[in-house]
């Protein structure tokens, strides 16, 4: 079992809103359209890419190879945050978020 753990403040976040370019070279197409539709954009964009960082983290130790644009934060139907890596739900991997006004924090675990 690996964790990886990330925390980013949101402000980061406010200036990348109007940074197209820069957001397609962090984020996948479906992260980008979720988070610009949500009330609290730049929360929901730092929240995908402190999960993003998270499972990197997790990961890093088994696959040096794997880029954060490999991964993707998906919500499942529920509600709940799912895992992609390039493109393929990852069953394997759980991870959770959290956040307040300022900052956000993921947790990510590989079983």
């Amino acid at each position: 079992m690996n964790i990886g753990i990330d925390i980013e403040e949101v402000k980061r976040f406010v200036k990348y809103i109007k940074n197209k370019k820069h957001l397609e070279r962090v984020f996948a197409k479906e992260e980008i359209s979720y988070s610009l539709a949500k009330k609290n954009a730049a929360q929901c964009l730092a929240s995908r890419f402190a999960a993003k960082e998270a499972v990197w983290k997790a990961l890093s130790a088994k696959n040096k190879k794997l880029a954060i644009t490999d991964i993707s934060v998906r919500n499942a139907k529920d509600g709940k945050p799912q895992v992609y890596i390039k493109n393929k739900k990852c069953e394997k991997i759980d991870v959770s978020l959290a956040h307040t006004d300022k900052y956000v924090a993921a947790v990510a675990i590989v079983s």
